[in-house]
């Protein structure tokens, strides 16, 4: 099959990279694929296989997500929103897929509607149209208002074939973050979790004993980084702050300026994962990747989820994940050195969790799942 997968990232990166991790197993399995990606460039997520054709990107102005500001800080004008849409729609018809998926879309990127729009009517009015699916992750941001529920729903019995929950069902159903009617479940398709595989130890032992600190690729991290900092002098690990955002090397002078010790500080490593497998234990928000690494590797976790701007995806997802043995969530609002190191010392001491070997097979799942769709049509 080809396959074209359409991603816009605003603010983290955790869309772009379950992309990539798609448009992996669909090369492993021998389609050809391309990526769109309308989002910030993000370089430590680059993989040498897949073909990405970037949008002039645009992201939110932090967590402002009502307005498109393009790299230079300048707000996204109609002209410039225009110019990307026509190169969306050139790709498109120069690449011809036989099976479209759009990241978060319905459900999600109302913002860029006119394009994702423009790109479906034009796919589906084809003589042979490609299958069209949705890719959503676990939890979603819960509508906040009845319209909201109903242009999804209105979108995906109108284009979609199916919607791919990239979940594990019994774990984290859609409906615990968004209204599931009796037609939208007709189009689900539970995945499993868009995971690599387990990354195993670091070859050179990098972070092995450390208290490895990270906030994804976006900005939201700075209540993590100073209360580690503020932590640091009453904790006995080694600490490494991975520092990620679209400029990240001021903040990273700052912080390297401002650190005792025991306190490393440096960009984002494309061995983070491959380092959390030996970490004496992981502080982060939580992510739908950074979750599923920290599970993956067994990592006694303290989660702080975002929850500016009235964000709960992450506040569910780290409730969820807290059952489990030697992961604890504090809230930003609770967040001092006090509480966490407290909570850091906890996780440390806690039985160490076995590994989850189940769900994470989402993108093997993805496929086979799509093959089947499009043979049947």
């Amino acid at each position: 099959m080809k396959v074209m997968i359409v991603v816009t990232h605003l603010l983290g990166t955790g869309h772009l990279a379950r992309a990539m991790t798609l448009a992996q197993a669909y090369l492993a399995a021998g389609d050809e694929v391309c990526v769109v990606s309308g989002g910030m460039p993000a370089p430590q997520l680059a993989k040498d296989d897949v073909p990405v054709v970037q949008l002039p990107p645009v992201r939110s102005n932090g967590i402002d997500f009502s307005r498109l500001i393009c790299a230079d800080a300048s707000e996204a004008t109609p002209e410039f929103l225009a110019h990307r849409q026509k190169q969306l729609l050139d790709t498109y018809t120069n690449f011809a897929p036989g099976v479209l998926i759009t990241e978060l879309f319905p459900f999600g990127r109302r913002i860029l509607r006119d394009e994702f729009q423009a790109l479906l009517k034009v796919a589906k009015t084809q003589t042979m149209p490609p299958l069209i699916c949705a890719s959503i992750r676990d939890i979603l941001a819960p509508p906040s208002k009845p319209k909201k529920t109903l242009f999804a729903e209105e979108m995906v019995t109108s284009f979609y074939d199916a919607v791919l929950v990239h979940s594990d069902a019994t774990l984290t159903p859609l409906d615990l973050s968004w209204p599931v009617s009796e037609t939208l479940r007709g189009y689900l398709q539970y995945t499993g979790f868009v995971a690599p595989k387990a990354a195993g130890p670091h070859p050179t032992g990098a972070g092995t004993g450390e208290i490895i600190v990270s906030a994804g690729g976006g900005d939201v991290g700075g209540p993590i980084y100073e209360a580690v900092l503020s932590a640091a002098p009453h904790i006995e690990h080694p600490i490494r702050l991975l520092v990620g955002g679209a400029s990240p090397q001021s903040r990273i002078d700052d912080l390297t300026a401002r650190a005792p010790a025991n306190v490393t500080v440096e960009p984002v490593r494309k061995d983070f994962r491959q380092m959390l497998s030996g970490a004496a234990a992981s502080v982060s928000l939580c992510g739908y990747n950074t979750a599923l690494d920290v599970l993956q590797a067994c990592t006694p976790a303290v989660f702080i989820p975002f929850d500016e701007g009235n964000e709960v995806e992450q506040g569910l997802r780290a409730d969820a994940l807290a059952q489990r043995s030697g992961i604890e969530t504090v809230r930003r609002a609770d967040l001092t050195a006090q509480t966490l190191s407290a909570a850091l010392s906890a996780v440390i001491k806690a039985p160490r969790r076995e590994a989850m070997t189940s769900s994470f097979g989402g993108a093997a799942n993805t496929v086979s799942r799509t093959h089947s769709l499009w043979n049947a049509r």
